[in-house]
C-alpha cells in the first residue's frame, strides 16, 4: 500500500507498485519535483525490503494526478502513440525499412536499435511513441528506459518522468538506470535545503537496498559515502551523527562483493584512522576478515559476470550459440549465488539470490525454465507467497506457454488453493492460443480430483463442443471412467460415441481395441477391427492390420491368423508401395509369429541378415519411402522402423510435422573388398574440370598425395584381412618401427621408396632408385591379402639405404651367421608383447658387447647388421 506523506511544502506521495520479489512501498514526492523515495525502506541497515504483494496504490489528496505504477510486463502503447506510429508520411528510408523488418519479426534487435537511434534525434513528442512501442516489446530493456527518461528529463516533463520511473525501476535492477534516478532526485532537491538532503539520503538508501548487491555498484557506494561526508554539521551532535552515518555506510560497503571494494576498504581505513586510531584498531580488526571474504567472493563472482552480455535484449529463445552461452552463464551465476559463498544468513542469502534472479530475468525474460526455477526456489525456501507472485508474473510475461500454467496450477493445488488452480485451468481453455485438447483433458482431471465425477463429465460435455476437441478427449474421459470410477459401461459408451466421429483415426481405433482387450471382449474386438478396416483407406490401415494380426496371434487359432495375414498382404499391396512392408519373406512372418517380447526364435546374425535384405529391397525400389521399412508385426523392434509423422503435443490428432529422412537409395552396405573411398585432390590452376587424370583410382594413387612421412609409415603396416586388423600383429610391426627414423626419412626424401615385391628379402634390393635413376613410390599395404610377417620386416621395405661400415673391421661371427640366413625371421615373431620386449633388450645387449650397432629398428627388423664384412 502506498502511503501519503505530508510536508510544509505540500508534499504528497505516490508510489511504485510491484508484483516482484523485490517489492517495496514507495513514495513519489511532489513538492519540489522529487520522485520515488521508499516510505517503508527505513534506514540502510534494514537491507532490501522483504517480499510483499502490492495490490493498490493510493495518492494523497494534495498530490497531482499521477498514474499508478504498472508492471514492466504490462507496458502498453497509448492510443496517441499507436496513432503516431501508423503515420508513415514523415518516416525516413531507414525508419521505413526498420518498421517493415519489425512487422515481419517483432523481435528484430537490429531494426529496433536503428529505430531508437532515429528517435533520439527527434523531439520528445515524436520519439515518445517509438520508445513506448519498443518498451512494450522489450519491457526489461533498462538501457532504453534510461534513454527514454533522460529525454523526458531534458524536456522538463516531471509528470512523464515520474510515470516512467514508477513503471521500470523495481523491475529493471540496472545500476545506470538507478543512477539516472538519483541524478534526477539531486536535481530537484538541491534547492530545498535540509528537506532536500533528507530526501536525497532516502533516495540513496532506497537505491542501495535494491542494487547494492550488483557487482558494478562500487561507484554508487562511493557516491553515497561522499554525499554523507558533505553533509553540513554545525554542532558536535550533528558531527557525531554524520560520522556514525559514514561509518555505517563504509562498514556495509566493504562487505559487498562489488567493483572498487579494495579502494573502499582503503578509504575506510583512512577514515577510521583520521577519527581515532585507538578505535580504528578494534574496528578494522573486526571487519578485516569479513572484508577479505568479500574480496575473495568478488574475484569468483567477477569470473561469472564477465561472461554475461549486459547489453543483450530480452528476446525469445532462438537456439543460437550466443543465446545458449548466455543462458548457461546466468545459470552458472545463479548456482554460484545459491551456494552462499559469503556465508550469509538465511535472510541475506535469500535477498542475494532473488536479486540475481531478477537481473537474470532482465535478459532471459522469455525463458520459461528461468521463471519456473525462480518460483520453485521460493517455494523450497519457505516463501510460497513469493512463489505465487513469480508464477503470476511469469503468466503475464509468457501467456502462451502452457507448461507454466500447469506448473502454477499444480503449485496452487498442492498448497490448497483450489480456486486459484481452477482459475488457471479456465484461463488455459479460454485462451485461443492454449485452448487445445490437452488443456481440456487436464481441466477434466483436475475437477475429477477436486469436485468429483459429475464435474468431470460436465467438462467433457463442454469439451466435445469446443473446436479444439480431438479424439484424445474421448480416450481420456473413458479412461477416467474405467480406472477412477470403475464403470466400464460408461467408458464403453464414451468410446462408441467417439467412434462415430473418429473411426477414420487409426490411433483412436487402437485405443478402443486396447480397452476391449482389457475387458476380455475378444468377439467385439474382431467386430471393431472389421468395422474400422472397412472404412480406413489402405494407405492408412497398415497399423490397424498389424494390430489385428498380433491380436489373432494372441487370441486366435492358426487358421484365423493365416487368413488375417493373407488379407493384410492383399490390402497393403493395393497401395502401390511394393516395398519391404508387403514383400516380407515367409521366414520373417514365421519369426513374427513365434517371437515373444524380447525372445526371438533366431540368432542375432539372422536378424541382421534379414534387416540388410530389407535395406537392399528398398534400395532396389526407389519409390519406397523410408517409412516402408516398418515391417509391421514382423520385425517391429528393428531400428529401421521410422514413424511417418510426429504428432504435435496438445494439437489436433490429424496434424503433424514432417520428418526429414535420409536418401536410402544412396546407402551402401559395408563390404571390406570395396577398399578406400577417397576423394580426388583439388584441380591445379588451369586444369579443366573434365580432366580426370588426377583422379584416384587405386590405393597406390592415394599414396602420391600423402605426406612423405605418412606414406613411409603406412608402407610399414601389415596387410588387413576383413574389417578389423589383428591388434597383436600391428603391435608387433609398430614395436619394430622407430617413428623418429620414419619422420627423418620423410623429411630428407621427397617420396619414400620401397622395393618391388620381387626383391623382398634381397639385401641388394635396398637401393632407393631404379636403374633409370627414378624414385620408386612406397608400396602400400595390400588389403586383399595377408603376406607373411617376415616380408614386412625385411629390409626391402625399409627405404633407408644400408650403411657402409669400414672394411677394416672383421665380421662378428654371430653377424656372419645371421647374414648367411635368407632372412632373420624365417618364422613369425612371438605374439606376446612382453616376450617381444625381452628379445629386443637381449638383442641390444649382444650388439653392444660385440662392438657393433644394429642397423635395423629392433630385434626383428630384418635388416642387416652394420658390421663390416
Amino acid at each position: 500500500m502506498i502511503k501519503s506523506m505530508g510536508s510544509s511544502s505540500g508534499v504528497a506521495a505516490a508510489g511504485l507498485a510491484t508484483d516482484g520479489p523485490l517489492q517495496a512501498d514507495a513514495k513519489m514526492m511532489e513538492g519540489g519535483g522529487a520522485v520515488v523515495t521508499p516510505a517503508a525502506a527505513g534506514s540502510l541497515e534494514d537491507g532490501p525490503p522483504a517480499t510483499t504483494t502490492t495490490a493498490n496504490a493510493t495518492v494523497g489528496a494534495s498530490a497531482s494526478a499521477v498514474a499508478p505504477a504498472a508492471a514492466a510486463a504490462d507496458v502498453g502503447v497509448p492510443e496517441a502513440a499507436a496513432a503516431a506510429l501508423t503515420n508513415t508520411a514523415t518516416m525516413t528510408v531507414n525508419e521505413r525499412r526498420a518498421r517493415e523488418s519489425i512487422a515481419t519479426n517483432p523481435y528484430d534487435v537490429e531494426a529496433w536499435t536503428a529505430l531508437c537511434n532515429e528517435a533520439q534525434t527527434k523531439p520528445i513528442g515524436e520519439a515518445a511513441p517509438v520508445f513506448e512501442q519498443f518498451l512494450a516489446t522489450f519491457p526489461t530493456a533498462a538501457r532504453y528506459w534510461r534513454m527514454y527518461v533522460d529525454a523526458q528529463i531534458a524536456a522538463n516533463d516531471d509528470e512523464a518522468v515520474k510515470q516512467i520511473f514508477s513503471r521500470c525501476l523495481l523491475h529493471c535492477l540496472h545500476v545506470d538506470l538507478w543512477r539516472s534516478y538519483v541524478r534526477y532526485m539531486r536535481k530537484v532537491n538541491d534547492s530545498r535545503g535540509p528537506e532536500g538532503r533528507d530526501e536525497m539520503r532516502k533516495a540513496f538508501e532506497f537505491m542501495l537496498s535494491h542494487i547494492g548487491f550488483d557487482i558494478t555498484a562500487g561507484p554508487v557506494w562511493l557516491e553515497y559515502i561522499s554525499f554523507l561526508k558533505a553533509a553540513p554539521a554545525l554542532t558536535p551532535q550533528e558531527e557525531s551523527q554524520r560520522m556514525t552515518a559514514v561509518r555505517k555506510a563504509y562498514q556495509k560497503a566493504v562487505l559487498a562483493p562489488v567493483h572498487l571494494v579494495e579502494q573502499i576498504w582503503k578509504e575506510y581505513e583512512n577514515f577510521e584512522n583520521s577519527v581515532s586510531r585507538a578505535l580504528a584498531k578494534g574496528l578494522l580488526a573486526e571487519y578485516q576478515p569479513k572484508h577479505f571474504s568479500a574480496r575473495a567472493v568478488y574475484r569468483e563472482r567477477k569470473k561469472y559476470c564477465e561472461r554475461i552480455d549486459a547489453n543483450m535484449l530480452a528476446v525469445p529463445p532462438t537456439g543460437s550459440y550466443k543465446a545458449r552461452q548466455q543462458c548457461l552463464a546466468w545459470k552458472q551465476l545463479l548456482t554460484f549465488e545459491k551456494g552462499n559463498p559469503q556465508r550469509l544468513d538465511a535472510v541475506g542469502l535469500s535477498k542475494h539470490v532473488a536479486f540475481t534472479y531478477e537481473q537474470c530475468l532482465m535478459y532471459l525474460y522469455h525463458y520459461p525454465d528461468i521463471w519456473y526455477d525462480y518460483a520453485t526456489w521460493h517455494a523450497q525456501n519457505g516463501s510460497p507467497d513469493s512463489a505465487a507472485v513469480v508464477f503470476q508474473r511469469a503468466l503475464k510475461a509468457l501467456p502462451d506457454t502452457a507448461v507454466l500454467h500447469y506448473a502454477y496450477a499444480e503449485f496452487e493445488e498442492a498448497r490448497g488453493g483450489i480456486k486459484e488452480a481452477k482459475g488457471v485451468y479456465e484461463t488455459l481453455v479460454s485462451n485461443d492460443s492454449t485452448a487445445n485438447a490437452l488443456a481440456y483433458i487436464q481441466l477434466m482431471r483436475f475437477v475429477r480430483r477436486t469436485e468429483g465425477v459429475d464435474a468431470a463429465r460436465k467438462v467433457f460435455f463442454e469439451a466435445r463442443k469446443a473446436p479444439a476437441c480431438t479424439y484424445h478427449v474421448y480416450v481420456a474421459s473413458a479412461n477416467l471412467e474405467l480406472c477412477i470410477d470403475k464403470d466400464p459401461k460408461v467408458a464403453r459408451n464414451i468410446f462408441e460415441l467417439g467412434l462415430k466421429k473418429y473411426i477414420h483415426e487409426p490411433a483412436y481405433v487402437l485405443e478402443y481395441v486396447d480397452f476391449l482387450c482389457r475387458m476380455n471382449d475378444d468377439r467385439n474386438v474382431r467386430v471393431l477391427f472389421e468395422r474400422a478396416l472397412s472404412v480406413l483407406p489402405p494407405e492408412e490401415s497398415a497399423e490397424v492390420w498389424n494390430r489385428f494380426l498380433a491380436f489373432e496371434q494372441m487370441y486366435g487359432d492358426l487358421v484365423s491368423m493365416l487368413k488375417v495375414e493373407q488379407r493384410r498382404k492383399e490390402t497393403l499391396s493395393q497401395t502401390g508401395e511394393d516395398g519391404s512392408a508387403v514383400g516380407e519373406s515367409s521366414l520373417q512372418q514365421l519369426i513374427a509369429r513365434y517371437r515373444f517380447l524380447d525372445l526371438w526364435p533366431c540368432s542375432t546374425f539372422d536378424l541382421d541378415h534379414i534387416t540388410h535384405q530389407q535395406v537392399l529391397l528398398a534400395m532396389m525400389n526407389p519409390q519406397v519411402r523410408c517409412s516402408s521399412f516398418t515391417p509391421g508385426p514382423v520385425l517391429n523392434s528393428v531400428p529401421f522402423a521410422v514413424v511417418e509423422k510426429a504428432p504435435i503435443a496438445g494439437g489436433t490428432g490429424g496434424s503433424g510435422v514432417n520428418i526429414v529422412r535420409p536418401d536410402v537409395s544412396r546407402m551402401v552396405l559395408y563390404d571390406p573388398r570395396q577398399g578406400f573411398a577417397l576423394r580426388p585432390p583439388p584441380l591445379p590452376p588451369g586444369r579443366p574440370p573434365g580432366d580426370t587424370s588426377l583422379a584416384i583410382k587405386t590405393v597406390e594413387d592415394a599414396f602420391k598425395y600423402l605426406p612423405s612421412s605418412v606414406g613411409s609409415f603406412l608402407a610399414r603396416l601389415p596387410a588387413v584381412t576383413g574389417p578389423f586388423p589383428d591388434p597383436e600383429v600391428v603391435m608387433t610391426v609398430l614395436l619394430q618401427t622407430e617413428l623418429q627414423v620414419v619422420m627423418d626419412e620423410g623429411a630428407t626424401q621427397a617420396v619414400p621408396t620401397a622395393a618391388s615385391p620381387s626383391t623382398l628379402g634381397d639385401p641388394s634390393a635396398s637401393s632407393n632408385k631404379t636403374q633409370s635413376g627414378q624414385s620408386v613410390p612406397p608400396r602400400p599395404p595390400n588389403f586383399n591379402s595377408q603376406p607373411s610377417l617376415d616380408a614386412w620386416n625385411s629390409s626391402a621395405l625399409n627405404p633407408r639405404p644400408a650403411r657402409q661400415p669400414p672394411t677394416s673391421k672383421r665380421k662378428d661371427p654371430e653377424k656372419v651367421e645371421e647374414e648367411d640366413m635368407p632372412t632373420t625371421q624365417a618364422r613369425p615373431p612371438p605374439r606376446d608383447v612382453f616376450r617381444l620386449r625381452q628379445l629386443q633388450r637381449a638383442r641390444v645387449g649382444s650388439s653392444v658387447q660385440s662392438g657393433s650397432t644394429s642397423g635395423g629398428s629392433g630385434a626383428f627388423s630384418g635388416e642387416r647388421s652394420g658390421s663390416s664384412e
